[in-house]
Order: structure tokens, then sequence, then C-alpha cells
């Protein structure tokens, strides 16, 4: 998401970066530059128009012509001022005291609305809730089926009825049985269509109408861009909305819909889907975008992830480790597994503060099955090798490689970046919040710098075959 925004803002500041002191005159002509990238994201004009008029209004100022760093100053108030378009969000969803509560979902086919209501009722189950779903869209052929096979997999209750198609009696009673088994929240699948249309819109604005739903949100396709931005208008003109989910988060490149949503509609993005799986629905934090934007990465959202994938005692565990720089290359791969799960190495990448401007040049790099290839080389290691990578001498390390179908320089390469990271770790672990940001945002950019990841090749053929040499050694190591 944003990638061409944030390539073309990077080049604009840098640009600005160059000229030391700068005009007036440099300050406008760099934001005609940004005019230009905002509409190439496809984000509305008047918003464009709005945004630019605020950003040079406030970068007028002497703070920015007399400022001996320009473009930091200038980086400040265009995220500022991001902050202020998409925001203020509150994305969590207000829970009513005398359950349950209500959420209609709705939106146009193909916007991801049924799946969404299952990440959402997912989202609501991982807050200690009592989901149920209700299976109202009776115009789009196997919408219920889908709805159902979803409600298996999350283990969550779904309300349908195949014997009629009046939607609104479907709401109605998918509220009262769930109300009569005590549920916390019901949400409500409605009907869409391929285009806005007056019975669509007249069958929505019935069922809430006649159900009170506590919420009303709805789904937006993020890749259709101003088409995103004139639904939302249209619904938000027969509906009440009380916020936006924006869908495809992670495909679309331009951001237009995220950057026109709230300003044209007045209507928060309360959640972004992230991904086909049911656990990739994100809240919206408006300064996290800002900073993905602007290249500043999102460590917030890293931190939370890690969080998700290791309990705490096992956090504890390894902090111990890290703190005493005793972490095996066996943990090494463990975490690198298990940060990985539902998110790429890019985008993992793209999270840490000072590498997201430097992922251009090195995306092409980034070899999404270097972690297999690191476990076949550790798995090859003896347990004795894994704790102490320091035994590693040539002959071990064409063992491994052997073991493993690459080569002993990726083996060297990989127990080389594995020291790296121990050292780093061991640095960080009495280190401040702050002083550990900043401590990571350094060392990642250093090593990005510094050299390419070691492509690997595995060896399909490759097998094992100890030499005389090796043998002897064995039997040696045995014998002690």
């Amino acid at each position: 998401m944003f990638d061409l925004l944030s390539e073309r803002l990077g080049t604009i500041f840098g640009n600005l970066r160059g000229r030391g002191r700068i005009t007036e005159e440099n300050v406008r002509e760099a934001m005609q530059s940004i005019r230009t990238a905002l509409l190439e994201a496809d984000v509305h004009l008047d918003v464009v128009k709005r945004f630019t008029d605020d950003v040079l209004t406030t970068a007028r100022g002497a703070e920015v012509i007399k400022s001996l760093r320009p473009d930091q100053v200038m980086v400040k108030i265009v995220f500022d001022e991001l902050v202020r378009l998409m925001g203020p969000v509150d994305s969590r969803i207000p829970f009513v005291s005398d359950p349950p509560t209500i959420i209609l979902m709705a939106g146009l086919q193909g916007s991801g609305k049924t799946t969404t209501c299952a990440k959402l009722a997912r989202y609501c189950a991982e807050r200690g809730k009592k989901p149920m779903l209700v299976a109202a869209d009776l115009k789009r052929p196997a919408a219920i089926d889908q709805l159902e096979v979803l409600g298996r997999d999350l283990d969550v209750p779904v309300h349908a009825e195949r014997d009629h198609q009046n939607a609104l009696k479907v709401c109605r009673n998918g509220v009262l049985a769930a109300r009569g088994r005590l549920l916390d929240v019901v949400i409500l699948d409605t009907a869409g269509r391929l285009a806005i249309d007056d019975e669509m819109m007249t069958e929505v604005a019935d069922v809430a109408r006649t159900v009170q739903p506590h919420q009303i949100y709805l789904v937006l396709d993020a890749m259709t861009g101003q088409d995103a931005v004139n639904t939302a208008r249209a619904f938000n003109e027969r509906l009440e909305l009380d916020g936006v989910i924006l869908t495809k988060f992670d495909s679309d490149t331009r951001g237009g819909a995220a950057l026109s949503v709230k300003y044209v509609t007045g209507k928060p993005i309360k959640f972004i889907g992230v991904g086909e799986k049911l656990d990739r629905l994100e809240e919206f934090h408006a300064d996290r975008i800002a900073n993905r934007i602007l290249g500043m990465g999102d460590i917030v959202s890293l931190v939370e992830h890690a969080q998700k994938q290791v309990d705490e005692e096992e956090a504890r565990r390894l902090e111990d480790k890290m703190a005493k720089g005793t972490l095996s290359l066996e943990d090494f791969v463990v975490q690198m597994e298990r940060m990985t799960t539902g998110r790429s190495i890019k985008d993992l990448l793209k999270m840490v503060p000072g590498v997201g401007g430097l992922m251009k040049d090195a995306e092409s790099e980034i070899d999404e099955g270097e972690i297999v290839r690191i476990k076949a080389i550790v798995q090859s290691m003896t347990p004795r090798e894994r704790a102490n990578p320091g035994l590693l001498d040539g002959s071990r390390r064409r063992r491994i490689a052997r073991g493993s179908g690459t080569e002993p320089d990726d083996v060297s390469g990989l127990v080389k970046q594995f020291a790296q990271a121990r050292d780093m770790m061991k640095a960080m672990a009495g280190m401040s919040l702050v002083d550990r940001m900043r401590f990571g945002s350094q060392f990642a950019q250093m090593s990005m710098a510094g050299g390419k990841m070691p492509k690997m090749k595995f060896s399909p053929q490759a097998k094992y075959k100890p030499s005389k040499k090796d043998k002897r050694r064995e039997r040696k190591r045995r014998s002690r």
C-alpha cells in the first residue's frame, strides 16, 4: 500500500534536503510535486486541493524558510496534515452494556463483505465476546454457504433461513436468536450488488430502520480508488454510517481511497483488510499509516504482530537469552518462522523505522524462500553446533552444506548474520524503548547498506556423503 506515493514523496523531500536553506519558491515547487503525486495516487481532487493548501499555509512560515534542515520540517508538516486528513479515528467497537451489540455490514458485491463479516467476528471473539453471523445476503448465489463455512472455521454460530427471501425477517430473527442464546455481538451480512441501485439501497435502509443496529459499517474495496469514495458518499446519503472498512488494503499500491474517504464522507476508516486469511483485519490508525506513507516504518504494528506470535512465558525466556547473548540458532529460526506467519519478509522490513526508504533498492534482493533455506541449514547441524556456531570449522561447514543442499559460503553467511543479530539483541536488552528504536533503525540501515543477503541455491539431488576425513573426525569426537 502507498508504494508509489511513498517513492514520490521520498524523492521530493530528498530534493529539498539537497538545497540546504530554501526559499518560499522552493516550497511552492515541492507542493506542486506533492499535488501531482497525490493525483497519481488516485486521491480525490477536493482532498488534494485542501491538503496542499493547508501544507503550504503552514510551511510558508519562517520555521521552514530559516530552518537548517527544511526537509525535516516539511516531513513533520506533511505528517501532521496526513494524520488530520485521515483522523481522528477511534478504531474500537463500542460494545453496548445490554447485549447483543448489533453491527450491520453493507457494501457492493466483490468488495469482500462476507469474508470481512467473518474477520470481524474473529476480532470480537479475540476480545472475549461471543458473536453470531447472520446470513442476510439472499441475492448472491452461495453467499449463505460461504458464511456457514467461515462460521464453522471460526466456531461461530451462523443464523441462516433458506426457505424464504425476506432479508428483513432474517435479520430480525437473527437478532432474536442471538438474544435468546445470550450472545454478545450480532453481525448482519446484507446483500450487495455490482453497482448501486434503488432496490439494494431500499432493502438495506429498511433493515437498518427496523433492526436499529448500534453500528453500521460500509465495506469498500481499496483498489477501486475514486469509485470507492463515490460509493461511500452514496451509502452515507441513505444510511447513517458509523465507519468504513477498507479491504484489499495490501494490494492497492496507490492508496487514494484511504486518503479520501474521511474527508469526502466525514466517516472514519475503522478497520483495514490486509490479506485473505481471517486474522488479517487490522485496526486503522491514521498516525501509523502516515508513518508508512513517509517511509518511517510502523514499529507499533510490528510489536503487536510479534506479541500475537509469542506467548508471555516464552517471551520472557527469549528476552533472558537475548540479554545474556545465549540465543541459539534453533531459537533464531523458530522465531523467524513465527514472525513471518501471515506476513511476508518485505512487509515486516517496511515496518522497521528507517528501512522503508531503503526497500526500493533492496527489494529485488529479498527472497521469501530464505527462511526455508535457513531452516534446512540449521536442521543439518548437530545440537551442539546449533547451540554454539563457533564450532563450525571448514569441514563442518562442508558437511552441513551437503546435508542442506547449499554451499559452504551460505553456511558461513548464515552464521555471520546470526552473530550480528545476536550481538544487536544483546546490546538492545538494557535500552529504553526509544533507544531500541533508534539503535534498531541504525543497525538495519547499516546492514542493508553494507551488503546483499547471500543467494542460496538448493541442489535437489545433494545428499550428505561423509568423506574419510569427516568419518575420522566423527570417530575422534565420539571417543572423547
